[in-house]
């Protein structure tokens, strides 16, 4: 079994390439979906989420509102929360991965998220990928995921990616770069040449 973590900076495509990969034959795990699955009432994440940065994050049906979160959290105190968080997402994903891995001796094993680099978590895999986009694309899908101008939108990823490793760190880190700054036809035959290496080296 292989394990390979896919990291890039916001809004620059990692979800996009974990569902080409998946769609290849790789099992896929999204981190950040995990933690959301993780600050769910009644979890002891949501908890400790909840002590730490008040009630005031909490909504009338009682989950947690994480767009006031990431309002309280981004940039200065994200690794107040991360330190809360990745403990039990880490824990998840190597059971995860086990798991896979007990079945299948041969599966590709994807943890897509965000903070690889930046949690050092990198070395618990044995390949990583990188996305990587201009600045300008970041911004424009960012809007349009949120439905909001795009002033607006590059003061919230500006202020997101302050809490982020720069993107010229996860390339110089990562087995692998996918530039996803053209269309989805330019970013298919890159996506099949880093799969085709990827079902190599977990059947070697």
């Amino acid at each position: 079994m292989l394990k390979v973590g896919l990291t890039g900076g916001l809004a620059s495509g990692k979800s996009t390439v974990a569902e080409m990969l998946k769609a290849r034959g790789a099992h896929v795990l999204l981190a950040d979906r995990l933690a959301q699955e993780l600050m769910r009432p009644g979890q002891p994440v949501y908890y400790e989420v909840v002590q730490h940065f008040g009630e005031e994050i909490v909504e009338a049906d009682g989950s947690i509102d994480r767009a006031k979160l990431a309002g309280i959290v981004f940039p200065k105190r994200i690794e107040e929360l991360n330190r809360i968080v990745h403990p039990a997402v880490i824990e998840r994903q190597e059971a995860w991965m086990e798991e896979i891995g007990r079945r299948e001796p041969a599966a590709v094993t994807i943890v897509e998220a965000a903070l690889i680099m930046e949690a050092g978590v990198g070395k618990r895999f044995q390949k990583l990928i990188a996305v990587t986009c201009s600045m300008e694309q970041k911004v424009a899908r960012f809007a349009k995921r949120l439905g909001i101008g795009l002033e607006e939108a590059r003061a919230e990823v500006e202020r997101r990616m302050a809490a982020q490793a720069p993107d010229e760190l996860k390339v110089r880190n990562a087995d692998f770069v996918i530039d996803n700054s053209g269309s989805i036809e330019q970013l298919e035959p890159q996506v099949d040449a880093v799969w085709a290496e990827l079902k190599r080296l977990a059947g070697a």
